[in-house]
């Protein structure tokens, strides 16, 4: 089964990725300080976007990660599927 990530800015700043339908603990936190916020060319969630897709990336090209079975393929997912929210 395969369930959709989110990504959302929260009030106070931080990123969080989270299964879109699931009220739980999100997966990752992003916290970016005021300073290298100001040196951002892009909006922070977009920064953030790419730090994920990253992440799944290099985890699913080491042999010496394991991955859970549900998380496979959700790259694919998360380029095509992750909104981005901004929740106030």
């Amino acid at each position: 089964m395969f369930s959709y990530l989110e990504l959302v800015e929260l009030p106070n700043g931080d990123i969080v990725l989270q299964r879109s339908d699931d009220d739980g603990e999100p997966l990752v936190v992003i916290s970016f300080s005021e300073e290298s916020r100001q040196f951002m060319a892009v909006p922070p969630l977009e920064v953030a976007r790419a730090m994920i897709q990253a992440g799944i990336q290099v985890a699913s090209e080491s042999p010496d990660i394991a991955i859970e079975e549900e998380i496979e393929g959700e790259e694919d997912l998360l380029d095509s599927t992750v909104s981005n929210k901004t929740v106030h």
